[in-house]
């Protein structure tokens, strides 16, 4: 049986990084064991009180307004599962940029950015347990578990909402790739302008297809290394829709290495004999100017060793 506790009346200043919020999104962010329903109950009933004042959902906080919560019964979420100190150290050890707005990290292949569906701990669980007195370290964007590469978190509300918005807007953020792909692209292959739609199978598996009725997407691909039979190429991302990468490469009959989902299954094949034993998708880089606060960052992320090591045998 799940444990529940009785909160004490609350008084809370809204600070400037929630200005511009609305109250219901608010509370429901800052509580997370409270039902949605219960929270526009309250909310509904003026339980939830701004400045001494009942306010609708719809009311966008200001900074320095003193919201007043009720006492409310709260379930007692079961404690996260202690991270191993391997991953701990290995999370340190793969910090690119940090300061005090910004953490970038060169993510680990393998590793899932967040919790849920059978994962305990992401990548951001882990990180909160090391920053303490960060709780809402956030997630800016988000990479597939098997990619590896840059992986921007933001300290401050302020400037998660500035990444989202750049996020939003294609083009301000430059985003690139590294992928090990099957056969060599022609020059006419390399932009590739195509729709993709995200559909779900049978035993809830996502998958993504170029479709006429799907977002637009846009990736530019450039060669960086010649083989055999693969080749080494450059993904620059204009759009950031899921698996847009892989599925693009896929449509233009140039898989990426390694790729269960999308993959070929006997490139795959020769790529294992190459040792490599993942997706070879790589953020190498990314860039952005904040201009609230007039930062510009630009980050690398080195191939792995395991990804090196594949190409060295593709070279041999």
């Amino acid at each position: 049986m799940q444990k529940s506790s009785k909160s004490p009346v609350q008084i809370i200043t809204v600070d400037a990084d929630f200005a511009e919020q609305r109250i219901d999104n608010f509370l429901i962010c800052r509580l997370k064991n409270v039902p949605k329903t219960h929270i526009y109950r309250i909310l509904r009933k003026g339980e939830v009180r701004v400045n001494k004042k009942r306010v609708q959902p719809s009311y966008r906080l200001q900074s320095g307004d003193l919201v007043r919560l009720p006492p409310l019964e709260l379930d007692v979420p079961a404690p996260l599962p202690t991270p191993h100190q391997r991953i701990v150290n290995l999370l340190k050890e793969r910090i690119l940029h940090e300061d005090k707005n910004l953490l970038i990290i060169n993510k680990p292949s393998g590793l899932a950015v967040h919790g849920g569906s059978g994962v305990k701990l992401g990548v951001v669980e882990i990180l909160r347990t090391m920053y303490p007195k960060l709780p809402h370290l956030e997630l800016a964007h988000r990479l597939d578990s098997d990619t590896s590469g840059c992986l921007i978190f933001a300290k401050k509300r302020s400037i998660l909402k500035e990444l989202h918005e750049l996020f939003r807007v294609g083009g301000n953020i430059r985003k690139i790739y590294w992928a090990l792909t099957k056969g060599r692209w022609k020059s006419s292959e390399l932009r590739v302008n195509e729709p993709l739609r995200k559909n779900i199978m049978q035993g809830g598996e996502r998958i993504v297809r170029v479709h006429d009725e799907g977002k637009e997407s846009l990736t530019v691909f450039k060669p960086l290394e010649t083989f055999v039979d693969a080749m080494l190429v450059e993904a620059t991302l204009y759009t950031g829709r899921t698996h847009q990468i892989r599925v693009h490469a896929q449509y233009r009959g140039h898989p990426i290495a390694g790729d269960e989902k999308y993959g070929d299954r006997e490139f795959n094949k020769k790529m294992r004999e190459k040792e490599l034993k993942r997706l070879f998708l790589h953020a190498y880089s990314v860039e952005f100017t904040l201009a609230s606060i007039d930062q510009h960052v630009r980050v690398e992320a080195p191939l792995d060793d395991d990804l090196m090591k594949c190409l060295a045998l593709l070279r041999e």
